[in-house]
């Protein structure tokens, strides 16, 4: 008589015993069946909502030209001049903010893009913010933006000794929100105000917000806003001091980097651009954007 040894399948010899042809199937059916949901469930899980924003380098717009058929910078009671040059406000564009859905699968291909940055929602909108409130903080944070640009912008004109009364500046792009083009807004104004060339016939671009006394402010996403100015054409980039450390090591190549805290210092940049002489302005550094001594 042969006796099996207690465990399954070992016979009294030592050989494993041979699984029933049906028995096989069965368990190779269970394996298909658990791979092919858990192809389903990675599938269902790309798809799903993703936690991220998605940004990458939007248009840009020349504050000197029009946006549809509307002025970007517009002058009442005053006399106005026209430049050969561009001043580009840059943008970005963003997926996943309040009324927008990236879904995962989108978020790893941003990972994966070099041009895109993916950000966690939650270090952008604050948490619970709805589509509608977002849209009335944009606009709210662009029309004060424009406001300070102008008024700043005035300031500047008033200090140089260019006569100012009467003149109302409006401004207006289509589809774009937010602070950070305020530095490009005031500097528009300025040019259209002034009979010099200042730009010289470059394209100049630029980034910044900025308050009635000139100050020019940080901005988000200036790595993807140096794509999209060199992408556009331009040669030369205003960039926030306190951004510097972001920009540094990060410029395009064909693309010249200058820092400016002033709409007095941007200024000037344009007009040392316009006339050759920018090669000595100021740079970023990793530690320019430090405060100054």
């Amino acid at each position: 008589m042969t006796h099996t040894h207690g465990k399954a399948g070992i016979s009294a010899t030592g050989a494993p015993e041979q699984m029933p042809e049906a028995a096989a199937g069965h368990v190779l059916t269970r394996r298909g069946m658990a791979g092919g949901l858990l192809v389903i469930l990675s599938l269902v899980i790309l798809f799903l909502p993703s936690p991220y924003v998605i940004e990458t380098p939007g248009p840009t717009q020349d504050v000197l030209g029009r946006s549809g058929s509307t002025e970007v910078v517009s002058v009442k009671g005053g006399q106005t001049y026209t430049g050969s040059g561009k001043l580009l406000l840059t943008t970005i564009n963003a997926g996943g903010l309040p009324g927008s859905m990236v879904t995962n699968m989108e978020a790893l291909l941003g990972w994966a893009n070099p041009k895109a940055m993916v950000v966690p929602r939650e270090a952008i909108i604050p948490e619970g913010m709805t589509a509608d409130e977002y849209r009335k903080q944009e606009v709210s944070d662009m029309s004060g933006s424009q406001d300070a640009a102008a008024k700043a912008a005035i300031s500047f004109l008033q200090a140089k000794g260019y006569q100012t009364d009467g003149i109302e500046i409006t401004m207006h792009v289509d589809d774009i929100g937010g602070p950070s083009a305020g530095m490009m807004y005031a500097l528009g104004a300025i040019d259209k105000l002034t009979p010099e060339d200042e730009t010289g016939g470059r394209t100049i671009a630029g980034t910044g917000t900025i308050d009635e006394k000139g100050a020019v402010g940080a901005i988000g996403g200036i790595n993807l806003k140096l794509m999209g100015a060199k992408r556009d054409g331009a040669t030369w980039f205003l960039a926030p001091k306190a951004n510097c450390s972001q920009v540094a090591g990060h410029v395009p190549d064909g693309l010249r980097d200058v820092q400016v805290e002033t709409l007095d210092q941007a200024y000037e940049a344009v007009v040392e651009i316009g006339h050759s002489r920018g090669e000595d302005l100021p740079r970023c550094t990793v530690d320019s954007s430090s405060p100054s001594k």
